[in-house]
């Protein structure tokens, strides 16, 4: 649909006002003492997986309204997944949903994998649905049922998630609970915790041991009373009841309004349990919306406290796995993710060159406007074209959007798929 030779052609354009944006910034952080070309590869080595449920239009409980051109199968979802990979050379990984987008062919699966030069980053459980053919209802909970049998039911399913990963090469088994209680005395809050992690712990012993387990939280939705994993406290006590191989995964929608998770973040690296994260974007709640969109600031706190971590050899958290969760409810899905993986790279790119030994001599200090002004610093330094010139030099798009735009994507799908196509498990 887009080939290398298409993306060089619509970089042209684009390359003197290019050079000349990205000399600027190139030459101030080198007098700052950045390693521009270490920087530049930092950048292009991040990835960002893009879940197979993003492709399509999303919605509410009030309506949908898909502009056609969606994915109708899983492989046509890897098709678009390699085209946003193409665009931006940072999208090289797929999160799968099971069992919204089940493997038939899983040979012919792996084939268009290796043809879109992507991988299966890690796969999703879905316990918060009635799938047609299943014989328990999960209306009052899965993992934390009342019922054996309902539970067995749902741990079963998060077992065969983890044998389509295997035939996959995924080693990463995604797991968030939308179980939980309306009205007070509805659940028995210890009983349904030491429910849930049994549940979880029995899905450990039957997970291969090079296999990772991240375990989400939420504090409210579907259920506005209470929720079996409300918090990352709850989530951090149940990896550590099921094992070293169980991580805290942070999804930046799931927290009340204004809640400090670069602090939370800080804390779970500090611990050693920092799995990786859902990135969006929210005003009030999980409104899963553009990342950085409402609050940009934010989330470069947040990739402050990551950089940091990562940076320091005496925290031992395991690597970290990166994926967007919006939904993408009035703009074209493709362009919506293109959006969250450059708001992303910026936010990285911009915690990257913080002046980490002033930062940390204010620290120490107790000067509190020498730390927050050496922030702010980098914070304001437009880096996009760092972004760019990686992009650039990995064969991708300089303007990933525009090139979408002008390639006439959406209009191509839509000739392809028809007006009416929508995307599978929304």
């Amino acid at each position: 649909m887009t080939t290398d030779q298409q993306i060089h052609d619509l970089n042209q354009p684009l390359l003197n006002e290019h050079q000349s944006r990205f000399a600027y910034v190139a030459e101030l952080l080198s007098r700052r003492g950045v390693d521009v070309e270490k920087l530049l590869k930092q950048i292009a080595d991040f990835q960002i997986a893009i879940p197979s449920w993003a492709l399509g239009t999303g919605g509410t409980r009030f309506g949908r309204f898909p502009l056609g051109g969606e994915p109708r199968t899983l492989e046509e979802k890897i098709a678009d997944i390699g085209l946003l990979n193409r665009l931006n050379r940072s999208s090289n990984s797929i999160s799968l949903h099971i069992p919204w987008d089940v493997p038939g062919d899983v040979a012919a699966v792996k084939q268009r994998l290796v043809e879109q030069n992507l991988t299966i980053d890690s796969v999703n459980s879905n316990t918060f649905q009635d799938q047609a053919d299943q014989l328990h209802s999960y209306k009052f909970g899965s993992l934390s049922h009342t019922e054996n049998a309902v539970r067995d039911q749902a741990i079963q399913h998060n077992l065969e998630c983890v044998r389509y990963g295997r035939e996959l090469d995924a080693k990463t088994l995604t797991v968030w609970l939308a179980d939980g209680a309306n009205f007070p005395g509805q659940q028995h809050f210890r009983r349904a915790y030491q429910r849930t992690a049994d549940s979880l712990a029995t899905i450990y012993e039957g997970m291969p041991s090079d296999w990772t387990m991240l375990i989400e939280y939420k504090p409210y939705e579907p259920f506005f009373y209470s929720m079996a994993i409300p918090d990352w406290g709850t989530s951090y006590s149940l990896c550590q009841y099921v094992g070293k191989n169980a991580q805290v995964l942070v999804d930046l929608g799931h927290h009340l309004p204004n809640t400090n998770i670069e602090q939370i973040v800080g804390r779970l690296m500090h611990f050693g349990r920092l799995g990786g994260f859902h990135f969006n974007g929210s005003m009030y709640g999980d409104d899963d919306l553009t990342t950085g969109s409402i609050k940009p600031y934010q989330l470069f706190l947040i990739f402050n406290e990551l950089v940091d971590g990562i940076q320091d050899e005496t925290v031992k958290n395991p690597p970290l796995a990166w994926m967007i969760d919006a939904s993408h409810n009035t703009k074209d899905p493709l362009e919506d993710l293109l959006q969250s993986v450059q708001n992303i790279l910026v936010t990285y790119t911009k915690a990257l060159i913080i002046d980490r030994p002033t930062l940390e001599e204010a620290q120490e200090a107790n000067d509190v406007v020498g730390a927050e002004e050496t922030l702010r610093d980098s914070f304001q330094i437009d880096v996009r074209p760092l972004v760019a010139e990686a992009s650039l030099r990995t064969g991708g798009a300089l303007d990933p959007i525009a090139a979408f735009r002008k390639g006439g994507i959406r209009e191509q799908l839509i000739q392809q798929r028809g007006k009416k196509s929508i995307a599978t498990g929304l």
